[in-house]
């Protein structure tokens, strides 16, 4: 990649961040106002979380594929707030432009786009089921019902090209030659000044890519396992997570 190529990438990845930013946190925000709201944010988040580990249970007992399973259910698409990551990023965003990889930034921008949308969809969920008398008893078919209820197709479509998109800059992280080094000399600097969260965001994800080489099989795994599922849900399959 030329330095032209570099610097336009991380213009995009820049701007891209400063929106969804903004959009997460004023998502965040409004589902933590009211304690009651939280909580059932909490517990839709909860039972996601568990679907997500039964349905990818071959890739999290895997000896190759399980470090990055754990990154994907634990950082990426799971109950884990992400505020304080998000507002370091926030606090400091112009710095991390010149600090980071275009690589590294890409998967900064991607996933906090993916917080966003979730965020989104996870409100609407909230609701539906909230409405339907089951957010305190949600199973399969009350998930299901308020899954179609919502739509938004094309969103939850994107989630998984999101998921997928995430996971390919990772990879392309995790294979620049110096970045070991960087990660190393930046773990106390970042904690000192109080990037903690993003430091170990980033080192996690790049740790768990590393270990595992090529993430092709590892990502189409997922890919193709949520996309039938999201086909089975809208088409109102029966058992659509068996």
């Amino acid at each position: 990649m030329d330095d032209h190529t570099a610097s336009l990438e991380k213009s995009q990845s820049a701007e891209a961040l400063r929106h969804y930013l903004k959009i997460a946190k004023d998502l965040r925000q409004r589902a933590n106002e009211n304690p009651a709201t939280a909580d059932k944010r909490l517990r839709l988040r909860e039972w996601q979380a568990r679907r997500l580990a039964r349905s990818h249970a071959a890739l999290l007992t895997s000896t190759r594929f399980s470090k990055a399973a754990r990154f994907f259910l634990s950082d990426l698409y799971g109950p884990k707030d992400f505020s304080s990551r998000d507002d370091e990023v926030e606090r400091i965003l112009p710095l991390l432009v010149k600090m980071l990889p275009s690589s590294a930034l890409r998967t900064v921008a991607l996933a906090v786009e993916l917080d966003a949308l979730t965020e989104r969809l996870d409100a609407a969920m909230v609701a539906e089921l909230s409405a339907a008398g089951r957010i305190e008893t949600v199973d399969e078919d009350a998930y299901a019902a308020a899954y179609r209820a919502v739509g938004c197709r094309p969103e939850r479509q994107r989630q998984i090209e999101l998921i997928r998109q995430t996971g390919q800059a990772l990879d392309r992280f995790a294979k620049k030659p110096l970045v070991t080094r960087l990660l190393t000399l930046m773990r106390r600097p970042s904690h000192l000044a109080g990037l903690g969260d993003l430091h170990e965001f980033l080192e996690r994800g790049f740790r768990a890519f590393q270990q595992m080489g090529s993430a092709t099989e590892f990502l189409e795994a997922i890919d193709s396992k949520e996309q039938r599922l999201l086909e089975r849900l809208f088409a109102g399959s029966e058992h659509p997570f068996r």
